[in-house]
């Protein structure tokens, strides 16, 4: 099973009303084809009423635990909403500076 299908069911246990797990290792330094290590992750759920945005990543930081690890996930992007704040759209992720020139 893949870093970014381990990732997905992880998050699951969130149960998200939305839920995307990209792939955006491509865009750092030392890609090669089928390497995960940056990722961005956009959920929508209830579980996080209440909870101000350091807590809602806390509980995303938690169910990936064993994935942040070296040799797996290096970077994880976080964009944790409620059903009410969700507009349909995350922001765009910065560009790295050690990313593969064209």
């Amino acid at each position: 099973m893949t870093l970014e299908q381990q990732l997905i069911e992880r998050l699951n246990s969130l149960t998200p009303t939305h839920l995307e797990v990209i792939n955006e290792s491509a865009g750092h330094g030392g890609y090669f084809p089928g390497k995960e290590s940056h990722f961005k992750v956009i959920i929508v759920s209830e579980i996080f009423t209440g909870l101000r945005l350091v807590q809602r990543h806390q509980k995303v930081y938690a169910e990936a635990a064993d994935l942040l690890s070296p040799g797996k996930i290096h970077a994880l992007a976080i964009h944790a909403y409620i059903p009410s704040e969700w507009k349909g759209d995350a922001p765009a992720s910065p560009e790295c500076a050690h990313a593969p020139k064209a």
